[in-house]
């Protein structure tokens, strides 16, 4: 490490403490004698003064403002000084002159989604990108806030101009002040952005799309309940606890299995199913953050549902729904995870139009202009709503490639005033092929990381596979994703019981299709009873050789495994790891081991051939 960093935070240090220590004797004193200048001069936060100074964030602002202590905005210089640099690269600090040009036309500010993350895909920076465009093109500049200079967002060309700030209350007021646009776009980032419109709507800013209330009134899970339950909508029952006692007796009343989940998460993090009592004490005791002030959230999970997500566009009035898409996965599965498919195969028209009454009629009830996403649970012929985000969804690239319809900057456009009526069509086109949207997934990177799908996402991104139908389709975007599908080979099972019965067509048609089975002696034997051959093969722990072994030895060619439960986590992880870093792809559950096999027997009947999306639409 270059020393001169770490001087650089001595600097700090000294700074804060001696501005702690003034303080103290003297609140007044900081303000008097410069100390709080040098403080936003070396980056200290307005939130870290507020701590020190015993003030809340707005006060620290207010005055700060009142003193005359206000950020200015420098270029970025991408000629390393050589000559005049003509950038639209721009980042706040705290000295004397400020480098943006003025601008007669009127501004919109976009916020953008932050750092990529694990768990987080670019589908928001597309959002993003999408609407600067339109709005450039319909003669606003795009001023464009992020803090990620590896997007297409950031690019120089995307937006006017580009700040490079981090996503914080602080930093966005500081780009509004300085700017005065006519309209800030906080919906199009996904949750991080969104979680700033409360104090931007608070400090006046003028917010462009749903309206304050709309947002809280999505976020708000009492007022969102109390909201379906006046449109008659039917949703799992929740209870919220806040601490480890009342958790257990809100899972008593609802009976297991339920869903955990902490409040305010990105990608389902921290969210988890419990099965049982022993599973909610293991979760009490080494996963859970249950206070007051961090309450979790429980609901009755609908064991065996089909879940299903809709994108919508909507301008208060008028609403348009782009598509209606089926996961393959049963609930349970985060939405970023699974793999779904338009348009929707086993659902009837019924059912769908249904689910498109209920999106338009909470896209009214919640005042939404602009994009929304509402994700449903179908079991028993019952409609279920999980929730509604109005906001950008992770699947509006994919609807919006495989019905030819570009939602993001149709939003974009009724977010700055326009009509739906006057720039859509009043229903999304029908489309003609079957789109299949799968997770790109980063195990393969992180040595000794299972490969269990849950409620918390764990996908980098994913990938669009299109053809006339699903098991094409769906191969394509094995292939698309880095995890083909293999033409030909051996298939090693390992299925828990409750799965045992929904296997038996699948290994048959596997059979039929010229793949060999290896399975551990439960399925093994179940198998060779329904009359399907199959090897036997020991477990990890129980000898050599193994289904590991045979992973090594090249042997198996695709991994069918469904998690069998505590007994037998050490064998599956072992099996799951082990192909994983073989390049064998892993499939853990049963709807995706049938949606596979639909897609090899696809592959069986012919090579796959290859259209750009512009000819399919």
């Amino acid at each position: 490490m270059d020393p001169w960093f770490l001087h650089q935070m001595r600097r700090i240090v000294e700074a804060d403490r001696a501005l702690a220590e003034r303080a103290q004797r003297d609140p007044e004193a900081p303000w008097r004698e410069g100390l709080v200048r040098e403080a936003k001069r070396l980056g200290l936060s307005d939130r870290h003064l507020a701590h020190r100074l015993d003030l809340a964030e707005p006060d620290v602002r207010r005055r700060r403002r009142a003193h005359g202590i206000l950020p200015v905005m420098k270029a970025v210089d991408t000629c390393g000084a050589e000559f005049e640099a003509v950038t639209p690269y721009f980042y706040s600090t705290y000295e004397e002159e400020d480098e943006v040009p003025e601008s007669a036309q009127p501004r919109v500010v976009i916020l953008g989604s932050g750092p990529n993350r694990i768990g987080q895909g670019l589908e928001f920076d597309y959002c993003c990108v999408q609407a600067a465009l339109e709005l450039k093109e319909r003669g606003f500049d795009v001023l464009l806030v992020n803090s990620n200079p590896e997007t297409v967002s950031t690019d120089y060309d995307v937006s006017t101009r580009l700040y490079f700030e981090p996503l914080t209350v602080e930093d966005v007021m500081n780009v509004i002040e300085r700017e005065q646009p006519v309209g800030v776009i906080v919906q199009l980032g996904g949750q991080t952005p969104l979680q700033l419109a409360k104090a931007l709507h608070d400090a006046g800013v003028p917010l462009w799309g749903t309206p304050w209330d709309g947002l809280d009134l999505a976020e708000n899970r009492a007022r969102f309940r109390e909201l379906l339950e006046r449109l008659g909508v039917r949703q799992p029952e929740s209870l919220t606890a806040t601490s480890h006692e009342q958790a257990r007796q809100c899972a008593r009343t609802l009976g297991f299995p339920v869903l955990v989940r902490p409040s305010y998460v990105l990608g389902g993090r921290g969210m988890r199913v419990i099965y049982g009592p022993d599973d909610l004490e293991e979760w009490l005791t080494t996963e859970a953050l249950v206070t007051a002030d961090e309450p979790v959230l429980m609901d009755r999970f609908l064991e065996g549902a089909l879940e299903l997500d809709v994108d919508a566009v909507a301008d208060g009035e008028t609403v348009l729904v782009g598509a209606v898409m089926e996961h393959i996965e049963e609930a349970g599965i985060h939405s970023g995870d699974s793999t779904c498919v338009i348009p929707p195969f086993t659902l009837g028209d019924e059912t769908l139009r249904a689910i498109r009454s209920i999106t338009a009629e909470l896209a009214r009830a919640l005042g939404v202009r602009g994009l929304l996403n509402v994700q449903f649970a179908v079991r028993n012929d019952q409609i279920y709503v999980l929730e509604a985000n109005p906001r950008a969804s992770r699947t509006v690239p994919f609807v919006s490639k495989a019905v030819g319809l570009p939602l993001a900057r149709l939003a974009a456009r009724v977010m700055a005033g326009e009509r739906l009526a006057d720039i859509a069509p009043a229903e999304a086109p029908e489309a003609r092929l079957v789109s299949v949207k799968k997770p790109v997934l980063p195990f393969g990177r992180f040595p000794g990381e299972d490969t269990v799908l849950g409620p918390e996402m764990k996908s980098t991104g994913e990938v669009m596979g299109r053809d006339l139908d699903f098991g094409r389709a769906l191969a394509k975007a094995h292939l698309g994703s880095g995890d083909p599908l293999p033409a030909s080979g051996t298939v090693f099972l390992s299925i828990r019981d409750s799965d045992k019965r929904a296997i038996t067509f699948m290994a048959k048609k596997l059979v039929e299709l010229g793949y060999g089975l290896v399975a551990t002696r439960g399925t093994a034997r179940f198998l060779r009873l329904n009359g399907v051959p199959c090897r036997e093969v020991f477990k990890v722990h129980e000898g050599r050789p193994n289904a590991v072994d045979l992973i090594e030895n090249g042997e198996i060619q695709l991994v069918i495994n469904t998690p069998l439960g505590r007994a037998s986590e050490y064998d599956e992880r072992a099996i799951r790891e082990r192909a994983v870093a073989l390049g064998v792809p892993v499939i853990t559950t049963v709807a995706g081991a049938l949606a596979a096999v639909s897609g090899l027997e696809a592959l069986a009947r012919g090579p796959l051939d290859v259209t750009t999306l512009q000819e399919t639409l």
